[in-house]
């Protein structure tokens, strides 16, 4: 069922002559992880057995086990497959969450853990605002630096996720109040000094981020209130009065209803300008943040259009934009960032990009006058991880070299194809729609006919040897690694259509 793409897609002539000779055959993740196993093996009747519940069980004693899928044994788990504590071999097209960019227990990755800059780094861990190793620079310009975007030639290191977009808030705060004042180097006033330590304006100003119905932007207080995805987030937790707006409610397939996807993205952003423009009396936007697509609130796509005019509309009433790239960014989408496809000109570029997940580390990119005016106003301990930055620069030049950006792509393509043809099928009747993502690389979804469906299908497919995850209400979503190909593509359909007639 899994269709072959052309090669000569992937053939780039201003790569390196190395990186070509790799694109005259297909990507195999044996290239990288030659003792992969060759397909899933389930040894329990269900995923997760007897002892991967009396793990959980065990932990349960002093934590909260009731978000436990499975509990793995990382050191059994090789490439696209993750072992549990059962010994089931299972194919994970979850990855953490979005979170390994290519396989685990890498071989290259494991060479590098035992040299001595990687041992070092882990061990001798500095507070980096502070105390940054010699190399940093050079660590970062040779890693994390070769994959700015476009127009973005600033980083700040964060822990993760949710620090990276709090981070780029407080920048935005900090930079609006100093657009405000007329100068970068206009001092603060008595006023403003005294009354911030009262959490009083005009010290602490009444000030906002716009984000977006079913965004997801994390779990800490910034981050949360921004956060509009699921209420079991934010239930009991007192928040900012911070605006959202609405995204668009679109069908698909997108090809099939341009003019009524066209029409709802018009009354979105008709909306968004209205809050932009209504929050300047009483609690401004100082920040606008969007994902280029909503993953945890059901993976909800909209045009590069929309996108393009989202960022236009927010320089036109002076808010900064953010975009969180802390899912889709590391090649996800078959661009190394997904806001690539939204064609922005010079100018146009985000304020700020924040990313995690894939990268294994986490922070934020951003322009040089969106730098805070004075030292210790975007500060922490630890600001990252110096061991985190050396293995994103190894999966930075592994993605190099492998072209697994395009190979992502291109799998998606192929997969996306497969799909439709699966769910044409009797196999599928009245159980899965809306089936999107077509164009994202392996950032596919589909909805199930009810939340109860969806999470049947999810544990089922489990069961068969293959982890994969849901969003929203009743939607499954795929997130696989960047090593991900035909070979695990063919599996992954064909359990989907035998747990599908089993429905």
């Amino acid at each position: 069922m899994f269709s072959r793409v052309a090669r000569s897609a992937r053939n780039t002539p201003s790569l390196p002559r190395a990186s070509r000779a790799l694109q005259a055959r297909q990507f195999s993740s044996l290239d990288l992880i030659p003792d992969e196993p060759a397909g899933p093996s389930v040894v329990t009747q269900k995923i997760p057995g007897p002892k991967g519940l009396a793990a959980s069980k065990e932990i349960d004693a002093f934590q909260d086990p009731r978000t436990h899928v499975i509990v793995p044994n990382y050191e059994e788990s090789k490439g696209n497959y993750i072992v549990d504590a059962d010994g089931n071999v299972i194919l994970d097209v979850f990855a953490q969450i979005s979170s390994i960019g290519i396989g685990y227990n890498v071989p290259a990755l494991l060479e590098l853990g035992k040299t001595d800059e990687f041992i070092k780094a882990a061990l001798n861990r500095p507070a980096l605002g502070s105390f940054p190793p010699v190399q940093w620079a050079e660590w970062l310009r040779t890693g994390l630096l070769t994959v700015q975007p476009k127009g973005l030639d600033q980083l700040i290191t964060t822990l993760c996720g949710s620090s990276a977009n709090e981070t780029a808030f407080k920048c935005s705060f900090m930079a609006y109040r100093q657009r405000e004042r007329g100068s970068p180097d206009a001092p603060f006033t008595k006023e403003e000094m005294d009354s911030c330590m009262d959490n009083q304006s005009p010290g602490a100003p009444q000030l906002s981020v716009l984000s977006f119905k079913s965004g997801f932007h994390g779990r800490l207080f910034g981050s949360l209130s921004a956060t509009r995805s699921k209420a079991i987030h934010k239930v009991d937790i007192p928040a900012f009065d911070w605006p959202s707006a609405p995204f668009p409610a679109l069908k698909y397939p997108l090809q099939e209803h341009v003019k009524e996807n066209e029409a709802e993205e018009k009354r979105c952003l008709e909306e968004y300008e209205k809050i932009l423009i209504e929050s300047k009396s009483a609690r401004p936007v100082a920040a606008v943040i969007i994902e280029p697509i909503l993953s945890e609130g059901g993976d909800k796509h909209a045009s590069p259009a929309f996108f393009r005019s989202l960022r236009l509309i927010a320089k036109k009433h002076g808010a900064f934009f953010i975009v969180d790239e802390v899912q889709t960014g590391v090649g996800a989408t078959g661009t190394f960032w997904a806001h690539e496809k939204w064609g922005l000109q010079e100018g146009e570029e985000p304020d700020f990009v924040t990313f995690s997940k894939k990268m294994q580390a986490a922070g934020v990119f951003h322009k040089k006058e969106t730098r805070p005016n004075a030292p210790y106003r975007n500060y922490n301990t630890w600001m990252g991880d110096p061991m985190r930055a050396l293995q994103a620069r190894k999966m930075i030049d592994i993605i190099r070299q492998h072209n697994l950006v395009s190979h992502t792509a291109s799998t998606g393509a192929s997969l996306a194809s497969s799909f439709k043809s699966l769910f044409a099928s009797s196999a599928a009747a009245g159980k899965v729609s809306n089936f999107r993502g077509e164009g994202d690389g392996t950032y596919l979804a589909w909805d199930l006919a009810t939340p109860a469906m969806r999470d049947s299908f999810v544990g089922k497919m489990r069961n068969h040897g293959i982890l994969i995850g849901g969003c929203g209400e009743q939607t499954v979503r795929l997130r696989p690694m960047l090593t991900f190909g035909e070979k695990h593509a063919e599996i992954l359909v064909g359990t989907a259509e035998k747990v599908l007639k089993e429905l």
